[in-house]
């Protein structure tokens, strides 16, 4: 029998990370029209959309709004906030979250299903990096929430028993723009890199303040004094200035250049439909809603015991290579990478791992100071 199934897109396409957050609706949008396109299609997925405007006190209300419309599984939250808002309401309500960011790790629930990447495929990835090509001495500025927090936990963990150490650690409301002094303190102490973990507007200030006081000190930041991210994307850069652009390094599972058939042809509907390049966070909601369909065709409902029970069986060839599910964790096989960003605003991938790396989301098989065994250079 042919079926429809309605999916939540639970995504604050308004607010200080509104472009961020909306790649990722419209990343899920384009898997949910891509689905429906295929002639040998069982079912028809419906998207309901919900935007609790970045807001976090309105996430858990607007969770429930979804599944009180007999909603099971929902793709979204943009921020780690945000998920923590809603995990006890999908908990509760024992429905499935389809969570499509990469986040600090630390945490696995019987209903999230972690699509983004986790610690040991983004930030141990950027540490080994950084002490191979940048030097020892960091300098942390993030938004005052728990992605900030622990990312910089782990960086610390992976820099100080290999010589290094943190010469800066600042935390700055999500939204706050007032970020001058936090500028002028990195400049004051020089560090080897600058660590970000902000995310949304104030990233994009961020980085225009810095290049700007750098050229005016005669300081070639990008060579100098590098920012290092795990956040950084084709949709963040649109928001900076096109001469503070260039030069930042960002470990992500997916850039828009990813040299694979099933990236050319993402890049090439996503660009189509809606005017822009894709992103990690457009990727990987992608990746949610085809792995979410896979689950649905296999037991042939939304019933979420079924569908976790088939977990360890769904994989995605993705824009970024194969994504297969850990059914212990719920978290994603995915392949680490590490990128430079153009003054266009894209990235061109400088190294990658080559083949996808096993969730480890408390960081229990891996440490901050095991250097990737399946990295190679991107010529």
């Amino acid at each position: 029998m042919f079926r429809t199934f309605k999916i939540g897109l639970l995504l604050s396409t308004t607010g200080s990370y509104g472009p961020m957050a909306h790649a990722s609706l419209n990343g899920g949008l384009l898997a949910v029209d891509t689905l429906n396109a295929r002639p040998d299609r069982k079912f028809n997925l419906v998207p309901v959309t919900s935007d609790p405007g970045g807001e976090p006190s309105h996430y858990a209300r607007h969770a429930s709004a979804l599944l009180d419309q007999g909603i099971r599984h929902v793709v979204g939250c943009y921020t780690s906030l945000s998920r923590k808002e809603v995990v006890p309401v999908f908990e509760k309500r024992d429905a499935l979250l389809w969570y499509p960011t990469h986040y600090e790790g630390f945490e696995a629930s019987p209903n999230v299903v972690y699509v983004g990447g986790g610690p040991n495929q983004h930030t141990l990835p950027l540490i080994d990096w950084a002490l191979r090509n940048v030097g020892r001495a960091a300098y942390c500025v993030g938004s005052n929430y728990v992605w900030a927090w622990e990312t910089n936990r782990v960086l610390r963990e992976g820099l100080i028993p290999a010589g290094g150490r943190i010469v800066g650690d600042r935390y700055i409301a999500v939204e706050d723009l007032d970020l001058d002094h936090v500028v002028q303190d990195i400049l004051r102490v020089r560090p080897d890199f600058v660590f970000c973990t902000l995310i949304g507007a104030s990233a994009a200030r961020f980085m225009d303040l810095l290049r700007a006081a750098c050229l005016s000190r005669g300081i070639d930041q990008a060579r100098d004094m590098p920012l290092l991210t795990c956040n950084l994307t084709e949709t963040t850069m649109l928001a900076v200035s096109p001469e503070a652009r260039d030069g930042h390094v960002s470990s992500s599972v997916y850039f828009s250049s990813v040299d694979t058939p099933e990236s050319h042809a993402f890049v090439s509907a996503f660009t189509r439909r809606f005017g822009a390049m894709p992103s990690a966070d457009a990727e990987s909601s992608f990746v949610a809603v085809h792995l979410l369909a896979q689950a649905l065709e296999a037991v042939g409902t939304d019933d979420i015991d079924a569908v976790r029970a088939v977990a360890n069986t769904l994989r995605v060839q993705a824009p970024q290579g194969e994504v297969k599910l850990e059914a212990d964790t719920m978290h994603a096989w995915l392949t680490p990478r590490i990128g430079i960003s153009r003054r266009d605003g894209g990235f061109d991938i400088i190294e990658e791992y080559e083949a996808p790396v096993r969730p480890d989301p408390y960081l229990v098989a891996s440490t901050p100071r095991l250097a990737p065994v399946n990295l190679r250079l991107v010529s």
